[in-house]
């Protein structure tokens, strides 16, 4: 059987939900059309979604069409949780994008299709709400190929918005590739040069070619009609089953890691696609790769984010497949299939398992951070249930900070704020709240340092030199190293990575996390007797400081803030206002254009200033203006002075991050400032 997994993406209120429904209707999959709006809908199970009417979590559903399986995973739409719909991508054969014809292309709309692009996801457009009065399908599909690209072919249900009538009597897909009239395979074949020769010599171009092309991304099939009615479902249906091909699948083990969950009865769930090999039950997964994190030259490879973990190796207790809120229990998983495991404790989402890598850094994170309120709770319980919840969504990043004896943790917006408060007192009887949210900035630097860490009280040792340089922006804090074996020894070398991957460093301007950064180990050194695992563990803490506190003597770190890429439309009266407050707020823009009554002004803006501007579009426009935000990565920060000046932040009394160093003389340890600790250091410094 063929085996393909399907993600289904688009913006909230669109009505993917209400298409996931009528595919598991039209398909047999279940026997009654629930709705979103009833409570009802398969794949919202959750409490919350049913009571708010969106989906939070993503979901699964298997729908067979004879000789074809599909895997649906059903994203949230929201954009507070377009986290959890991100890290679904990886694991995507297809997908399908949901677009409203009441509300066109949305801002939100075109990020999911950028992100999309990013992760090479072949995609089919279902036009939705074709029902409504007024919509216009030649209009949406005009923006489509403006906004989207020129590929976006229509292919159903544009002459009438519906495929079948609606009625539930419907044929069922059937296994003939669908008739083409010359003016769609023309546009088909205009996508690619041998697709082209072949509509040329052939008059028409073969089932085979179109799948290649939706495969490769060079078209992108546009169906439209009504979920709610089931107009266009049948069409789709037969589309999908006719239209999809299997990928290639290797021999050797393989899986991606997308999500994290607990069942009620609180087991942890690993979720993952099982890209190549199989997966048998009572299996023993690892991290760990022979050979991974060494180069050829006799010296330890590199480690990204939260890489360079401690190795583990766990045993895979119950492979489950998830249809809804039901699950299967499984004696093997083949390549293709998305399951959920018990057993592992280690796992995180967007981990590589076998042949596959880790993730890289997402494309959209948190820009806000929040000060979590414990109330009458003890604060102890509070940090420990939303550990479980970060396990869940590591973007989430709580942390407790010691220096201000409080709890912080990253949010994408409000709408995520009120579901974490539900959770926590869903789940763990627990009522907190949150103080003022607040910009998440980070801290960088613009030339190269040299780091040293030196570690040695009584029966202690170990020295480590660090070499901090900036990296291209938005890429993650990568760690490596560039250091013989013969000086320092492999288990020490990993044993620092381990160190540097371990925590989140603060930068010392602000005390906000590192960013667009590599740090790479050029210099060590243990004691054959006196060292100990946790001697390095204060020496690479210290060293990365060391190197950022000579930064900043330098004149060499710099903030950054989180900007917003944003699109305004305003009635055409309005644009000289629209820009003149882009520009109070520190923004770029580009030439406005023009979209009928309207004008469109987009651009980017720092979300310090920008977060709350919505509201003021509504107020003078009298509701007429609409603005969409997204957020568009990290830049200089536009005020960095007034920032550093109002959090007042001293890096050498933040005594959980020193950036000092102990030293050892007659017996006895002591403490060498920063700035001196090179003329201590028993390793000679590089020449930078």
């Amino acid at each position: 059987m063929k085996q393909v997994v399907v993600g289904i993406l688009a913006h909230v209120d669109a009505g993917k939900t209400t298409l996931s429904e009528g595919l598991l209707y039209r398909s047999g999959q279940i026997r009654s059309f629930g709705r979103v709006d009833h409570g009802d809908a398969f794949l919202d199970t959750d409490a919350m979604e049913k009571q708010r009417g969106i989906t939070i979590f993503s979901k699964q559903a298997v729908i067979d069409l004879d000789d074809l399986r599909i895997t649906l995973l059903d994203t949230p739409g929201h954009v507070d949780f377009s986290a959890e719909m991100e890290r679904t991508l990886r694991v995507l054969d297809y997908a399908i994008l949901v677009v409203s014809a009441s509300d066109g292309v949305r801002g939100y709309t075109e990020t999911l299709w950028r992100l999309l692009a990013r992760y090479h996801v072949p995609t089919f457009v279902f036009v939705n709400k074709m029902d409504a009065v007024g919509a216009d399908g030649d209009g949406i599909l005009e923006q489509m190929r403006a906004r989207f690209s020129d590929a976006c072919v229509p292919f159903g249900g544009l002459d009438n918005g519906s495929g079948d009538d609606g009625n539930g009597n419907g044929d069922t897909p059937g296994d003939g590739f669908p008739q083409l009239p010359d003016d769609v395979q023309e546009t088909m074949a205009m996508q690619d040069e041998s697709a082209m020769d072949e509509f040329l010599e052939q008059g028409a171009l073969s089932g085979d070619t179109v799948r290649r092309l939706i495969a490769e991304r060079r078209i992108f099939l546009c169906y439209f009609g009504s979920a709610l009615k089931l107009q266009g479902v049948d069409d789709f249906l037969h589309g999908l089953r006719a239209l999809v091909r299997q990928p290639d699948h290797g021999d050797a083990f393989g899986a991606r890691v997308f999500k994290i969950s607990h069942d009620k009865q609180g087991g942890r769930l690993t979720w993952l696609k099982v890209t190549g090999g199989v997966l048998p039950v009572k299996s023993v997964l690892t991290n760990e790769r022979p050979g991974a994190g060494e180069n050829g030259d006799g010296t330890v490879g590199e480690a990204v984010g939260n890489g360079g973990a401690e190795i583990w190796h766990e045993k895979a207790d119950q492979v489950r497949v998830y249809s809804g809120a039901k699950f299967t229990l499984v004696d093997e998983a083949p390549a293709g299939s998305v399951v959920a495991v018990t057993g592992p404790t280690h796992t995180f989402p967007g981990e590589g398992l076998g042949v596959e890598s880790d993730a890289g850094e997402p494309a959209l994170e948190p820009v806000l951070t929040y000060t979590v309120l414990p109330g009458d709770n003890d604060v102890h319980k509070v940090l420990a249930a939303l550990r479980e919840l970060d396990d869940e969504d590591p973007l989430l990043h709580v942390a407790w900070q010691e220096r201000l004896q409080e709890i912080h943790v990253q949010l994408m917006g409000a709408v995520q704020l009120e579901i974490i408060r539900q959770i926590m007192h869903d789940r763990f009887s627990l009522d907190i709240d949150f103080g003022p949210g607040g910009i998440l900035y980070k801290e960088t630097i613009t030339a190269p340092v040299e780091g040293v860490g030196h570690f040695e009280p009584l029966r202690h040792y170990a020295e480590v030199h660090l070499l901090l340089e900036p990296a291209d922006e938005g890429s993650a804090v990568v760690f490596g190293s560039d250091l013989s074996l013969d000086v320092l020894d492999r288990n020490w070398q990993r044993l620092v990575l381990t160190h540097l991957a371990e925590k989140e460093h603060l930068g010392v301007l602000a005390g906000f996390p590192i960013a667009d950064m590599r740090i790479t180990l050029i210099n060590g050194r243990a004691h054959e007797k006196h060292t100990e695992g946790g001697d390095f563990r204060q020496a690479t803490y210290r060293a990365v400081r060391q190197g950022l506190m000579k930064a900043k003597r330098d004149g060499n770190c710099r903030l950054l803030e989180p900007w917003y890429d944003f699109r305004l439309e305003v009635p055409q009266d309005m644009l000289g206002r629209a820009m003149a407050d882009v520009q109070r707020m520190s923004g770029e823009f580009d030439p406005p254009t023009n979209d009928g009554e309207y004008a469109v002004l987009s651009g980017t803006a720092p979300v310090s200033e920008m977060r709350d501007y919505a509201m003021d579009v509504n107020a003078y426009t009298h509701g007429q203006g609409q603005i969409s935000c997204t957020f568009g990565g990290y830049r200089p920060c536009h005020d960095a002075d007034a920032v550093i000046e109002r959090v007042n932040y001293d890096p050498e009394s933040d005594l959980e991050n020193t950036p000092d160093s102990v030293f050892c003389a007659h017996g006895a340890g002591y403490p060498v400032k920063w700035s001196d600790v090179d003329a201590h250091a028993h390793l000679e410094l590089r020449a930078l």
